[in-house]
């Protein structure tokens, strides 16, 4: 033993040693052994806690381990846990009447990932654009922005313009067209091509580093949409479900995309849930054995999802992440712009951009060691996103480490 503690115990030194040497790659986490957490609270395995400022890029909206989705998953898992889609199941039907009633569409589309949501909202307007706008056979076009993600998928790959997503995975998905991001007249051009079936979108860039676009652009965006006869999907995987301070991002501007795109936070980080909506001309278009997905509707995700929607709902998350997210904005905005050059989001989903002359890697590591945990993007930017479930007193004490973090760095 030393200092009480037996030597063979598990150390973050060994977690990181165990996972480099058995896993891939593919990750560059921040060094941080993570193995218990609840609400806005992440712990290590030397018991050092951490407040939450990536909440696992949104999917723990309703914080980590919400006692009404554990319970849900938990009642659900004794009972029936997956029948696959060859047989009906007594929950699969009660989720998508729930969610097609809170979001407005005749349908819902259940997947499990958030890439596996845009990927079937892509086929989907494919099949949409040979059956109804009659676009000749495999002409058909998406367009897409610079920026986006929606995964790492080779669909989702394909319209990327980050090279450390793209490069060295070709050939690639032909058929998709990429013009500016929030720039309505390349989109208009873009429209004018008879054979684009769909544009698709995040309404709030999040892997891009939180880019919010102009005021208008989004109506701007239904209006040309629906003027040339596109389909307009909606990525709100990471933006959806409370996170920018309403259900949905979209409805900041009070617009409705074709089709909907959700995950993450569909579960509260309990389980992989995504689904797509849409209205029946639209969904209606794909027919049995033309997509589908082994766990896509099992009743242990439906339940969860239902749960994790009715916490979203009853504890009013969209109001508290609106209102605590001006504060934060605010609270950062009076950091030095030699240092934090520009803080942009909405809600609480939010982003500093890191000056030159100061490393947004080495900023997490110091935010890491005073009990804050981030992750960069990009090299120079750092997303501020916590669980929806945060007080306004804990966000005051975030705000307290990150500025003094911040400050600290400065040379």
């Amino acid at each position: 033993m030393q200092n009480g503690v037996h030597s063979t115990e598990l150390t973050s030194e060994k977690v990181f040693a165990r996972e480099s040497k058995h896993g891939a790659h593919n990750y560059h986490p921040i060094p941080v052994a993570l193995c218990r957490a609840k609400g806005v609270y992440m712990w290590d395995v030397e018991g050092r806690r951490y407040y939450d400022f990536l909440s696992a890029y949104s999917a723990v909206n309703q914080g980590h381990c919400h006692p009404k989705i554990v319970s849900a998953l938990k009642q659900q898992a004794d009972v029936l846990t997956i029948t696959s889609r060859a047989f009906y199941s007594d929950v699969l039907g009660e989720y998508e009447e729930y969610m097609t009633k809170l979001f407005g569409y005749d349908k819902l589309l259940p997947m499990n990932t958030g890439v596996e949501g845009g990927e079937t909202a892509c086929k989907l307007a494919r099949k949409w654009g040979y059956a109804k706008k009659q676009i000749p056979k495999n002409q058909a076009k998406i367009v897409f922005v610079d920026g986006n993600f929606w995964g790492r998928t080779l669909s989702a790959i394909s319209s990327s313009t980050d090279p450390s997503s793209y490069d060295g995975f070709g050939p690639f998905m032909p058929g998709f067209v990429i013009i500016p991001y929030n720039d309505l007249k390349a989109l208009e051009e873009a429209l004018q091509d008879k054979d684009v079936c769909a544009f698709m979108c995040e309404p709030i860039q999040g892997e891009a580093g939180v880019v919010v676009p102009d005021e208008g652009y989004l109506r701007g965006v239904r209006e040309l949409c629906s003027k040339y006869n596109v389909l307009w999907i909606a990525d709100e995987v990471q933006t959806g479900l409370g996170r920018t301070g309403r259900r949905l991002a979209v409805d900041h501007e009070g617009v409705k995309p074709d089709i909907l795109v959700l995950g993450k936070a569909l579960s509260g980080g309990v389980f992989p849930v995504s689904a797509i909506l849409a209205n029946d001309d639209v969904m209606l278009c794909i027919k049995p054995g033309e997509h589908g997905s082994t766990y896509g509707g099992n009743p242990l995700g439906c339940k969860v999802a239902l749960a994790a929607m009715k916490v979203l709902e009853e504890e009013k998350l969209a109001e508290n992440a609106q209102r605590l997210g001006e504060i934060l904005r605010k609270e950062l905005r009076e950091l030095p712009k030699d240092i934090v050059s520009i803080v942009r989001g909405k809600g609480l989903l939010n982003a500093i951009v890191i000056s030159s002359g100061v490393d947004a890697w080495d900023v997490c590591l110091k935010l890491k060691e005073n009990g804050l945990l981030a992750k960069p993007t990009h090299g120079d930017i750092i997303r501020l996103a916590p669980p929806l479930v945060i007080t306004e007193e804990q966000l005051r004490e975030c705000i307290d480490i990150i500025k003094n973090t911040i400050l600290s760095m400065k040379k």
